[in-house]
């Protein structure tokens, strides 16, 4: 029986289950952390980081690089990544227009894209081992 990874193990680790776990983990805090009262839809620290101008869309742009930092890691192609690092670029964009580029954010939710990207990529290469 394989031993549980801890959190420390984990963190600098390029292992393809360690890396699928930590892009979930930053899709969900970027994209899917509270739900909306009243309805289905949820929303996270993108949308809530475009409340405050330039500086919030900054970091919210840097926290979706990580991503693309975590598909280099993974070997993911330079064209792979120029459209994860596009889709990026695109809610930076989005969100630079003050207090109403929330509403867009709300919608298009680039780090759920760039999370099934990664997805597809590591079920492609990385096949989960069997037991």
């Amino acid at each position: 029986m394989a031993q549980p990874l801890t959190r420390i193990n984990r963190l600098g680790s390029s292992d393809p289950q360690a890396v699928r776990q930590r892009v979930e983990a930053m899709e969900k805090l970027l994209e899917g952390l509270i739900t909306f009262p009243g309805t289905n839809r949820k929303f996270g620290l993108d949308v809530i980081l475009d409340l405050v101008p330039v500086a919030g869309d900054v970091a919210a742009a840097a926290l979706g690089s990580y991503m693309i930092w975590e598909a280099r890691n993974l070997g993911m192609s330079k064209t792979k990544m120029a459209r994860m690092a596009g889709t990026v670029g695109f809610d930076f964009l989005l969100g630079l227009i003050p207090f109403i580029g929330a509403v867009p954010d709300f919608f298009y939710r680039s780090n759920s894209i760039n999370l099934r990207r990664i997805k597809r990529h590591l079920d492609r290469y990385h096949p989960p081992a069997e037991r």
